[in-house]
Parts: structure tokens; sequence; C-alpha cells
């Protein structure tokens, strides 16, 4: 399924939290008691969004399915259907990760598993 992964874009200090064990979100997430994913085509205007000049920045691609009901699609943006996690995040759940940066052609570089 092409929306078995999803995406979410950490600060240096929370992706140590996520290595570090789990990650209950960033302030937004914790305020609006779920952690907001984003798709492959979503990431990149969720990076300009709400992360535009802050560097040091990690991409995470998440396997969805394996939080199983803990993820619920729900709208955003201009009603939008983006994954949400109710709950935590943990490290086993991550299946590729990097630093956020962009591909020759501008487009936000997605982290790809082995």
């Amino acid at each position: 399924m092409a929306d078995s992964i999803a995406y979410k874009i950490l600060t240096a200090d929370q992706w140590t939290e996520l290595e570090d064990g789990s990650f209950d979100g960033a302030p937004v997430d914790r305020t609006d008691g779920y952690i907001h994913l984003s798709t492959a085509t979503q990431a990149d205007e969720t990076l300009i969004r709400h992360f535009a000049g802050q560097g040091d920045l990690v991409i995470a691609a998440v396997d969805l399915e394996a939080l199983g009901d803990a993820v619920r699609w729900e709208p955003s943006r201009g009603g939008a259907l983006f994954p949400h996690v109710y709950g935590r995040l943990t490290l086993d759940v991550v299946i590729a990760y990097g630093p956020v940066e962009r591909e020759p052609d501008g487009s936000l570089k997605l982290p790809v598993a082995g």
C-alpha cells in the first residue's frame, strides 16, 4: 500500500529523544493530542510551513502498518487527509531516516530503507 509510509520531520533534539526510546511529539503534537505525520507528497510543504529557516533537521520514514490502530487519517490543510499518530513513536517503527536535504531538482530528499 502506497500510504503505508509517512514522514516525521524532527529537530536534532527530538531525533535524539526518539533514538533514546520513544518520542511523545513536538510541542504542537502534544498540544493537538497526536503526532503529526505527512505523506511523501505532503512532507515538503510541511517542511516549508513549519520548519522554515531551521537547520539540523532529521526526516524519519515511519511504517504506518506497524502502528496499527494508533494511526488515523484526518483532514488538515485544505481538507487533505494527513496521518496522525495517537500515541508515541518508537524507533522500531522507523524504517529509514536521514538529514533533511534537497535533491538536485530542489525537491525534498526522502529517506530510503536499506
